[in-house]
């Protein structure tokens, strides 16, 4: 575990970490400090910082699970301790670390008699399991236990209907509710000093071991910059009403070259950080630099797949906009 002493700055507001500790595998704890802050801005971005905490920050988890010859959730297998419902619920618990995006293959395929945990899991790539003794399901007799499992990325709940689908085949398909926050708590406290003219905003942050802390604070801070960058570049428009909006047709702007010389390529939002990263190895650090860019060129960046490309030009096509002060451009 980590302490350090608060020490209050009078000049521009910084933020240190003043405690940080692994309770287990599963639950780290981290403690920051921002100051000096004037009267009410600690309020502002605490409660901002708190959404984007639990609501912003991506995840992965198992979505999907499908077994064999099970005709519903409520079955109870010769062999298998569990029924397929409680199978079900231990793996949603299941806590992953990956920079996966889109839906992605996993499975289970051992021979008991054995107790099941998380490591038996076999993952695609880039995927890792934060605690490896999570349990799963006890066999009890020499049987096969096989299932298939569909893995996601995403943020905030995804509630799923508690029935068949169609996701693999017709029959023993069924959906996982997941929890993709990798953010278990947050809580903000205020410290007032100078005879209330100065705050100390205090954060505590809980996660669940896919992410440090400290790396969800980085996260959320670079997701509420990309949510206000619009805000940054706009300038007043007019709105016309048109009779009949079907009909509309609206004429494509020029883009202003110099604007996006200096708008860096981590303010496109929903960016990967795996996308990041290569562009940043490849000296693209603009979305001029970018631009610049043609197809062949970025195939030629290590680890870049054609369907990255598109993932690539499709962000782009979606910030630009307002990046740009809503003026349209289509790669």
């Amino acid at each position: 575990m980590i302490r350090e002493k608060v020490r209050v700055s009078t000049q521009t507001p910084r933020w240190k970490c003043v405690e940080s500790r692994a309770d287990d595998k599963r639950l780290y704890y981290g403690r920051f400090i921002l100051s000096p802050l004037k009267k009410g801005q600690a309020d502002i971005i605490g409660i901002a910082m708190r959404r984007a905490l639990l609501g912003e920050i991506e995840g992965t988890c198992i979505t999907h699970a499908k077994f064999a010859k099970i005709p519903h959730e409520y079955t109870t297998m010769a062999g298998i301790k569990e029924s397929i419902y409680e199978i079900l619920m231990n793996l949603k618990e299941i806590v992953l670390r990956s920079n996966l995006y889109g839906t992605r293959d996993a499975s289970i395929c051992v021979r008991g008699p054995r107790d099941v945990t998380a490591q038996d899991i076999i993952l695609p790539p880039s995927t890792a399991i934060v605690d490896n003794t999570q349990h799963i399901v006890t066999l009890t007799e020499p049987i096969d236990f096989c299932v298939e499992l569909k893995i996601e990325r995403g943020r905030g709940y995804s509630i799923k209907i508690p029935m068949p689908t169609n996701l693999f085949h017709h029959d023993s398909g069924y959906p996982i509710d997941a929890v993709f926050m990798p953010v278990r708590n947050v809580n903000h406290s205020i410290h007032s000093y100078k005879r209330g003219s100065r705050e100390i905003l205090f954060l505590e942050i809980w996660t669940n071991g896919s992410l440090t802390p400290k790396e969800a604070l980085r996260e959320a801070s670079r997701k509420l910059i990309n949510l206000f960058i619009p805000f940054i570049h706009a300038e007043e428009e007019n709105f016309y009403l048109l009779e009949n909006n079907q009909n509309q047709h609206t004429e494509e702007l020029p883009i202003d070259s110099c604007g996006l010389k200096d708008i860096y390529i981590d303010q496109l939002v929903e960016l990967p950080p795996k996308f990041y990263n290569c562009l940043k190895r490849s000296g693209i650090h603009t979305v001029m630099d970018l631009l610049d860019k043609s197809r062949d060129d970025l195939m030629k960046i290590t680890h870049f797949r054609q369907e990255d490309v598109e993932r690539v030009m499709n962000i782009i096509n979606n910030n630009i906009s307002q990046l740009l002060s809503r003026r349209r451009f289509f790669f």
